[in-house]
């Protein structure tokens, strides 16, 4: 007797005939494409004799169904890689993967060039000054709060300027009468010895050294012939007729009695106690 050749569902002869070997079976076409087709993942529709089928972790697709989910690139003769059940060529995994720039938010891939700062990374092209808007890159930048500045902006905008030179002040410094100087320009007005750090007083709006107030700008005692500073040992100051003591000089020329705070007589340019005046 003759062995049956014909389909395992409909019965229909498949001699001469295109058929499927499903499962050991013979199955005409059109019985595959009704009852044994895969269903592709991307259309959801029937994969028939008729296509090219391709399949990955148990799911299925036809050939022309096998897109990139992001950029809907053919992938059927490419590398690709999946990520939550999707489908993804190269570039556009590389894409989902890579850290968002902190200032456009769109991913910065691998080998591109960037900044990283406090734990947030730009691309270097979106990593610009607050005020200009250009790209810092290898420049030195300052921040103010949680924008950042080149170091030129953030000089013109915020930097102290020095009341001698009108230049910026951007490290160290000093104040003096609540206006800032550059150390280097706070200097004696007679000698230019830097004062910072140092003892040093002012007259006429310019300031001075010690020595050089002592023996350029100070008034001479008239008792004792030396400045009068502020400085040191006896610091008040007996002004009489245009003349100047220091207290601890200004003394009776007889008895060398202290006259500071007390009644004196003038005699011909010196000073006298009342007593040794009466003398005279």
């Amino acid at each position: 007797m003759t062995e049956r050749f014909d389909c395992f569902y409909c019965r229909e002869d498949l001699h001469g005939k295109k058929y499927v070997n499903k499962d050991d079976k013979r199955v005409c076409v059109r019985c595959f494409d009704k009852l044994c087709a895969n269903t592709c993942a991307e259309c959801r529709r029937p994969i028939g004799t008729d296509s090219k089928e391709l399949h990955h972790k148990g799911r299925y697709w036809h050939s022309d169904c096998f897109r990139c989910t992001k950029c809907y690139k053919p992938l059927a003769n490419e590398p690709f890689s999946t990520k939550d059940d999707k489908i993804m060529c190269g570039k556009c995994s590389a894409r989902e993967d890579s850290p968002r720039c902190y200032g456009c938010y769109k991913p910065i891939l691998p080998g591109s060039q960037n900044v990283e700062y406090k734990n947030n990374v730009w691309h270097e092209d979106c990593f610009t000054c607050y005020q200009c808007k250009l790209p810092i890159r290898s420049q030195s930048f300052m921040t103010k709060g949680e924008d950042i500045y080149c170091a030129a902006c953030h000089e013109k905008k915020f930097a102290k300027v020095c009341v001698h030179c009108k230049q910026a002040i951007t490290s160290g410094g000093v104040s003096y009468q609540e206006q800032p100087w550059h150390s280097k320009c706070f200097v004696c007005y007679s000698c230019q010895k830097p004062l910072a750090g140092s003892s040093f007083t002012s007259h006429e709006e310019h300031v001075y050294c010690v020595d050089c107030y002592k023996s350029c700008v100070a008034k001479k005692c008239r008792g004792c012939q030396n400045p009068i500073t502020g400085f040191g040992k006896g610091t008040n100051v007996v002004n009489y007729e245009g003349q100047s003591w220091h207290d601890y000089c200004f003394n009776c020329k007889k008895c060398s009695l202290s006259l500071s705070n007390k009644p004196f007589v003038e005699n011909k340019g010196d000073i006298f106690c009342p007593d040794c005046a009466k003398k005279l």
